[in-house]
């Protein structure tokens, strides 16, 4: 394969000919704003602490609908100022945000208002392409007041890139506001040829409404509330004739009730730590609010705010963490994923017949082809975890039916693997993009800079990633098990001679005796990446290792240059791009930890495990709401200390957000097989900062059981609470 156009060649030295156009740029820092973030089905909005959306470039306030900013400004005001912040908080299932707020000293024409004499009680929540918010104020004064409530509001219909920091040198025409009694209507036809509307309704009918703010006076007697409404409508949505406030408690009904249906599906978690209960409760509610129901079944959205779309790969890593608490998850993955699967040759998207899809998106730019990942394909790891995760689904389920139907996609995504993804025919999957607008890595590390050798330099392709070999054994080995069950018996002998094959030359040619682990990759050369790095848990995490190489992959991976007490490094601290601030060369990613945690484990590295959990447990402490951002800096733990936050890391994000979930399994050795039904503990143990686990629920076909996990010594005991059903429940040595 040719040069990519991005990296040229000279002599020893290797230099990045443009800057990565995909990079997200650090001007505002998330972590430090902590934002508020609400998401139902493709809307998701973006506030600050009052409830207000302040947008603008490069920051990532708004409301967003199929990738385009919808609302770029919504701010409240009283009497022309800002109220002052009381309080913010999201409910524990992410339904609704309440910020309650009350009024600076506020000059009248007749007297001053003193401060903290109106309450402004804020509810916003998100449904059906509707942003609703509600305004209850209230007078604590002894006297009455009149006060002028103001929403300013404005839509710049940005695309999601543009949004985040990505310059267009044409855009589309915005149209005139239409304006009416109750209600402003912004449009915007972008140049796709899409109208895009944004209607503000207001209720009751403003004082006044102009093209960017609605006033309303509001005379109020002592103690006496006022109620105020207003929906944001992308696309216009049919509203009926009910009024606003029956409107706004029937959406607010129907939002809360389809999260728990959704959720009461999954197996329950209680521990004795309140506080990992308040990190897990969140988890399970931050999980099903980025679930979006699909025609295929629910899919887990990548983040918000840059992600919250699509994603192949995050969403079967998300599904691998959650398989043994809800199944139906990783249902919806394979199946939605089949449907998009592809079927022809198309460069511009990196496609090719069998590939797994890497993202869709529904914005303009996308669109138009300003960048390509309308639906993108530039992902070398999907396809081998996509058959993977059918194979440990099946496992998990024994749900021949789904499994019956997505086997010619795996046979597919088999076939890509053995003709397309094999570049050069030595048996190893490789990338190289087609398209000098797509990704240049196409691994989970994905930044530009993440594939390099010993010295700093960055390899030339086409390169094979060290965790997608191991991806590739673990599908091959899941294929032939499936195909063992469907009766391919033949087939089934061929693709396990495949993965043996396989494993053995992930062995000969990635493990580096003199680093006492797998290097990052080969180069398009077949020179090794000899670089210390967290890829490595991934090969224990594929089962792909060899028995005799765990423990010391075990070791590289939990030395205090890797494992910096909040959990392991993307990148060894020894290695020549280690950055701790770096997105991908010496940070930590819970999901990244998770995986490594569940590769450990499966190799009887139980209690290295739990340093793992303990360490990712401890920083949650220190993070907003209890949760576990998408990544970290990677620096080393200090007592009494907090780790650093990554300015633009997403959170909440589908695959860290599962993080604890995965854990949990991992450090429980906790198992399923359905001949006979069993539920199996293997080698339990605690974390730390935990003396007991119940988990209720745990389903095995249609028999479940409710079971107690209790730190006995050093040890762990497992204790029956309830059986519903034919299942047995045992712990293993």
């Amino acid at each position: 394969m040719p040069i990519d156009p991005l990296v040229k060649q000279a002599g020893a030295a290797q230099v990045v000919a443009e800057p990565p156009q995909f990079q997200i740029p650090a001007t505002i820092s998330l972590q430090e704003r902590r934002p508020r973030t609400l998401k139902h089905g493709d809307m998701f909005a973006v506030f600050d602490h009052y409830g207000d959306a302040i947008g603008g470039p490069g920051g990532s306030d708004g409301l967003y609908y199929r990738d385009t900013r919808y609302l770029s400004w919504c701010q409240l005001r009283i009497n022309g100022v800002r109220p002052l912040l009381l309080g913010s908080t999201l409910r524990d299932d992410n339904a609704t945000l309440t910020c309650d707020l009350t009024n600076p000293d506020i000059d009248e024409a007749d007297r001053l208002l003193k401060h903290d004499l109106i309450h402004i009680r804020r509810s916003c929540f998100l449904w059906n392409a509707t942003c609703y918010q509600r305004l209850s104020i209230r007078n604590f004064d002894q006297a009455s007041c009149t006060l002028r409530v103001e929403i300013v509001f404005a839509a710049d219909f940005a695309d999601i890139f543009e949004a985040r920091g990505m310059r267009r040198e044409r855009r589309g025409t915005t149209h005139s506001i239409q304006l009416s009694r109750t209600a402003a209507t912004i449009s915007y036809t972008g140049l796709d040829g899409r109208r895009r509307q944004t209607e503000l309704a207001f209720d009751p009918q403003p004082s006044r409404l102009s093209a960017d703010q609605a006033d309303f006076a509001i005379t109020l007697k002592p103690r006496e509330t006022a109620s105020l409404f207003i929906e944001i409508r992308c696309d216009t949505q049919p509203i009926g004739r009910v009024t606003a406030s029956v409107r706004f408690l029937t959406a607010m009904r129907d939002a809360r009730r389809a999260l728990r249906r959704a959720s009461a599906r999954a197996a329950s978690i209680a521990t004795s730590s309140d506080v990992f209960n308040e990190a897990v409760r969140r988890a399970v509610s931050d999980l099903y609010m980025l679930i979006t129901d699909t025609e295929e079944g629910p899919y887990p959205y990548a983040g918000i705010p840059w992600f919250s779309t699509v994603f192949g790969r995050d969403a079967l890593i998300t599904a691998f963490e959650t398989l043994w608490f809800d199944p139906a998850i990783a249902r919806g993955v394979l199946r939605h994923l089949t449907a998009h699967q592809a079927t022809t040759i198309n460069p511009k998207a990196d496609a090719e017949p069998g590939k797994i899809l890497h993202e869709v998106r529904h914005g303009e730019m996308a669109e138009l082809g300003e960048v390509p990942f309308r639906r993108y394909y530039g992902s070398v790891d999907s396809t081998p975890l996509f058959v993977m995760l059918a194979g440990a689904y099946f496992k998990r389920t024994c749900d021949i039916a789904t499994i019956q139907a997505v086997w010619p996609n795996i046979e597919a995504a088999l076939a890509w693997m053995e003709e397309h993804g094999d570049r050069d025919g030595d048996g190893f999957l490789e990338y190289g993009r087609r398209n000098e607008k797509g990704l240049i890595n196409q691994g989970w590390k994905d930044s530009y800079d993440s594939v390099f050798h010993t010295d700093g330099v960055l390899a030339v392709g086409p390169i094979a990633l060290v965790e997608v070999q191991a991806y590739a054994y673990a599908a091959f080995s899941g294929a032939a098990r499936i195909a063992q069950a469907l009766g391919y018996a033949r087939r089934a002998v061929t693709l396990d001679n495949k993965a043996q094959a396989l494993r053995q030359a992930i062995d000969h040619s990635f493990f580096d005796e003199e680093l006492g682990t797998y290097v990052l990759a080969l180069d398009g050369a077949k020179r090794p990446c000899r670089i210390r790095t967290s890829n490595a848990g991934h090969v224990l995490f594929a089962g792909a290792a060899l028995p005799e190489r765990a423990a010391s992959v075990a070791k590289a991976l939990m030395a205090t240059t890797s494992f910096s007490g909040w959990g392991v490094r993307t990148v060894d601290s020894r290695e020549a791009r280690y950055n701790p601030m770096s997105y991908h060369n010496g940070s930590i990613w819970p999901h990244d930890n998770a995986l490594i945690a569940a590769g450990l484990a499966g190799y009887g590295f139980r209690r290295e495990a739990a340093r793992i959990f303990e360490g990712l447990f401890a920083a949650s402490i220190h993070m907003d709401l209890r949760r576990l951002p998408e990544l970290f800096c990677g620096f080393p733990r200090q007592r009494n200390s907090a780790p650093t936050t990554y300015p633009v890391a997403c959170v909440p994000q589908a695959w860290a957000t599962a993080a604890p979930l995965s854990l949990i399994q991992s450090v429980l050795g906790l198992g399923f097989d359905f001949e006979p039904p069993r539920i199996s503990f293997h080698q339990p143990v605690m974390p730390d900062f935990l003396e007991e686990i119940q988990l209720r629920k745990l389903a095995v076909g249609d028999a479940s059981a409710d079971v107690a996990v209790r730190r006995s010594g050093e040890e762990a005991a497992v204790h029956l609470l309830n059986r519903r059903g034919n299942v047995r429940v045992f712990t293993a040595a």
